[in-house]
């Protein structure tokens, strides 16, 4: 997540970041078959998750208001994540021109509950409290495209190295609030989080794969690049 493909502001070639996609993919993909697959047989990772989930959340969904927890919770709403994807969106968009990457993570976001809601109708995995329906976590895959596209493109425009990586720790900071808070509060078990991750994880590969191949950190605000001067005794225009 430091930069598109074809942006070399990361100080390495976009090739050989690129050339680790396929690896990540191939983790999160397995990563999400195994948790699906010990959720829908109800296997020792289920069990442990449900045991764990037990000991850690708040006794009741309506302790206290939630107070920092239900803070946590509400980071992967729509409400609040889909505003900071919007604004990224409009920053990257003013300082390069280029709507390819702005477009792929908008259908990142409308892949979320297309792919999500689905799996829950599908697995239909009871609640840490009560209902059905909870397997992977909604507000997770939310968090993970939101945040995660958020800071992919603003990684790919800062003008300095602290910009640049300071993104990619807020996201995951915020993606894992988001997870604490929803297994706190009893809204969902870890296996539902840790899915969701997963899941989220293989739409950013997507999105970055499919931005584009040009460097874009170069470009200033307008989308405008210097004028080239004309090259020794070439006519100019």
């Amino acid at each position: 997540m430091t930069g598109l493909p074809g942006d070399t502001t990361g100080g390495r070639p976009a090739r050989a970041r690129a050339g680790r996609f396929p690896l990540f993919a191939a983790g999160a993909l397995v990563l999400l078959v195994v948790v699906c697959w010990q959720v829908a047989v109800d296997g020792p990772l289920a069990v442990w998750d449900e045991s764990v989930s037990r000991r850690w959340r708040q006794s009741s969904p309506e302790d206290h208001g939630g107070g920092r927890a239900q803070v946590a919770a509400d980071l992967g709403a729509l409400t609040v994540a889909l505003p900071v994807l919007a604004a990224s969106m409009v920053v990257f968009w003013w300082w390069t021109r280029r709507w390819r990457p702005v477009v792929c993570a908008a259908g990142a976001m409308a892949a979320v509950p297309v792919l999500v809601v689905p799996l829950k109708v599908l697995f239909d995995r009871p609640g840490p409290v009560t209902g059905s329906g909870y397997f992977p976590s909604g507000h997770t895959a939310t968090a993970v495209v939101a945040y995660g596209c958020a800071a992919l493109l603003l990684s790919s425009v800062a003008r300095s190295a602290v910009l640049r990586w300071m993104p990619v720790p807020v996201a995951v900071l915020l993606v894992v609030a988001t997870g604490a808070g929803l297994v706190r509060r009893a809204y969902h078990w870890p296996l539902d989080v840790l899915a969701s991750c997963a899941l989220g994880g293989l739409l950013l590969l997507a999105v970055a794969s499919l931005s584009g191949g040009r460097r874009i950190g170069g470009r200033r605000p307008g989308g405008r690049r210097p004028r080239a001067s004309p090259a020794p005794g070439s006519p100019g225009r």
